[in-house]
């Protein structure tokens, strides 16, 4: 390791060569209380910036054992800490300058949920603090203009770390509760299973966001109010005692009229997979985390995927046992959807009738008269929702603005009015046996077949340059193959694709063998996860900054959607 002197004399040295004598300026350097790593140096002024990253020991950090000795803990802390810094960055970003993307200064911004990330991360055992970021070393065109750097690395970046980093510059009571609020929605997220609910959203929570795009809660929103019929209190370890609704397991209906917060409440449910920062209005809305949202998805690749459960029978003798597919239609990919959503785990099904495949939902009486059972080669959603709970376990919760007939399946019944909350059961079923469904002999479908052994593709090979990049939240290009994941709808980071990418290509090569099945690939993928971190599955030399970690679901999502995928 060098010195931040030597750092210096070897800035002033290279000025004005060129642009590649940046080179030299990879390694370690000492700086009063941190080390600075340049881990990568662009080749080019107009290239993608260079990777650095500032590492600060425990010691010097100062924060206490208590802060991130416990998992949710130390994520909220690391989260608090680079929401921090990305501000203090902010501030001076393109102060240098020059030509290209000379003096950016760049770290990931996240948004309202609390992830793992890469660009911040903090060790468990002694408090060390690792900062990822992107810098744009300056040049004028093509020549070195390390005078600008020298500003970057010893006025800028100094004043950034000292005003983040270091527990005595934060205000303590902040990190504090951060770190508090991560302990209090795990212990809700923990009492879900054993009160027997699949969701919680507390009294008081803001649903409604500014805006279609974005994540902020919107101002002068109704708060959330809960029927007293289904009030839950939990006594939290921080926040003491806390009221609000318990949706239980079983068969939940969300109905009501147009515009009321039907789809708002749910989709604060689809986000309740993850924590959210303070201020959010949904900080304890909190939802089993392995809670999937199924849509229709008209012209997904399906690959070997079991949709008998739902569709068999089809005129053109199509295998529905080993379906496949380049363009599904909107009831085949919303089978799919299910199924493979079953294979990753889920205990909770949350469907929106608006984004839902009508005749996969449901088939009212007039159709089943006009058209024969026997000449429907589909079995709606609404004739295995009870066998999904009571033979699976897994729950649904249902958006339904315009079909009654799930009132007859349903366990709870919510009505929205004006953003306010009614539980509904008792008169809506009452209604309901007015208008009977038509009796039925469905059989009980057979469990899914999940032995799908997966081939290794020869684009992945070790020894095979892969270019990689994602194209915001819609999709993931590996080397133009483009995998479309713009409805798996809980995938909430840009960042949380790029590390699907790398996980990806990690499977391929190691587990990817026509040996293990995919439930097999993903869990070793996880167990490697959980032992050596997100960094593991990069296989480079240093850790890319800009990595968030998505569920376990997510990464079946992402490998259900890859055309090349090799069965």
């Amino acid at each position: 390791m060098q010195t931040s002197a030597e750092l210096k004399n070897l800035l002033q040295r290279i000025d004005h060569k060129g642009y590649p004598a940046y080179k030299d300026t990879r390694g370690s350097y000492e700086f009063p209380g941190y080390v600075l790593s340049i881990d990568h140096v662009q080749g080019d002024p107009f290239a993608a910036p260079s990777k650095v990253s500032i590492h600060v020991r425990g010691k010097q950090a100062g924060f206490p054992e208590h802060l991130y000795q416990k998992d949710c803990r130390r994520t909220a802390v690391q989260d608090y800490l680079l929401r921090q810094f990305a501000r203090q960055v902010e501030k001076v970003s393109f102060k240098a300058k020059g030509s290209g993307k000379s003096g950016l200064m760049a770290v990931s911004c996240p948004g309202q949920e609390v992830l793992e990330r890469s660009a911040c991360q903090m060790d468990a055992k002694n408090g060390d603090i690792v900062l990822r970021m992107e810098i744009g070393f300056p040049a004028n065109g093509r020549t070195v203009n390390s005078r600008e750097l020298e500003k970057i690395f010893f006025d800028f970046l100094p004043e950034c770390v000292k005003g983040s980093l270091y527990f005595r510059s934060l205000r303590k009571e902040a990190v504090e509760a951060a770190a508090d609020l991560a302990e209090d929605q795990a212990y809700i997220r923990e009492q879900l299973d054993p009160r027997g609910l699949c969701a919680f959203v507390a009294d008081g929570a803001i649903l409604p966001r500014e805006s279609g795009v974005s994540g902020r809660p919107m101002k002068d929103a109704v708060r959330f109010q809960s029927p007293e019929s289904l009030s839950v209190t939990l006594t939290l370890p921080h926040h003491g005692k806390l009221t609000g609704m318990g949706i239980k397991k079983g068969i939940t209906l969300i109905v009501g009229g147009g515009y009321h917060g039907k789809s708002t409440l749910l989709k604060a449910l689809e986000t309740g997979v993850y924590n959210h920062i303070a201020g959010d209005g949904r900080e304890y809305v909190i939802t089993d985390d392995t809670a999937m949202k199924i849509r229709a998805e008209d012209g997904r690749s399906i690959r070997d995927v079991d949709i008998s459960m739902f569709i068999h029978d089809l005129p053109n003798g199509k295998d529905t046992v080993s379906f496949y597919t380049e363009d599904a239609s909107g009831s085949t990919s919303q089978a799919a959807n299910v199924i493979e959503a079953m294979e990753a785990g889920t205990r909770a099904f949350l469907i929106d009738e608006d984004t839902s495949a009508t005749n996969f939902m449901i088939r009212d009486e007039l159709m089943q008269r006009v058209v024969n059972r026997d000449a429907e080669p589909i079995v709606p959603f609404i004739d295995r929702v009870e066998e999904l709970y009571h033979t699976y376990g897994i729950s649904t919760v249902l958006v339904a603005g315009s079909s009654g007939s799930y009132f007859h399946k349903a366990d709870c019944i919510i009505q929205m009015n004006r953003y306010e909350p009614f539980e509904i059961t008792e008169s809506a079923k009452q209604a309901a046996a007015e208008f009977p469904l038509p009796k039925q002999d469905i059989a009980q479908s057979k469990q899914p077949d999940f032995d799908r052994k997966i081939k290794p593709d020869r684009m992945f090979q070790e020894d095979n340059r892969l270019k990689m990049k994602t194209m915001g939240r819609d999709s993931i290009s590996i080397n133009r193959e483009v995998i479309d994941v713009r409805y798996v709808e809980q995938l909430m980071d840009t960042e949380q694709l790029a590390a699907l990418g790398y996980m990806l290509k990690y499977m391929q090569i190691h587990f990817f063998d026509g040996k293990h099945t995919l439930t097999q690939a993903v869990d070793a993928l996880w167990d490697v996860l959980q032992k050596k971190g997100i960094a593991a599955v990069c296989e480079s030399s240093y850790l890319p900054c800009g990595l968030a970690m998505p569920r376990k679901q997510e990464v079946f999502a992402c490998v259900n959607r890859y055309r090349r995928l090799g069965l």
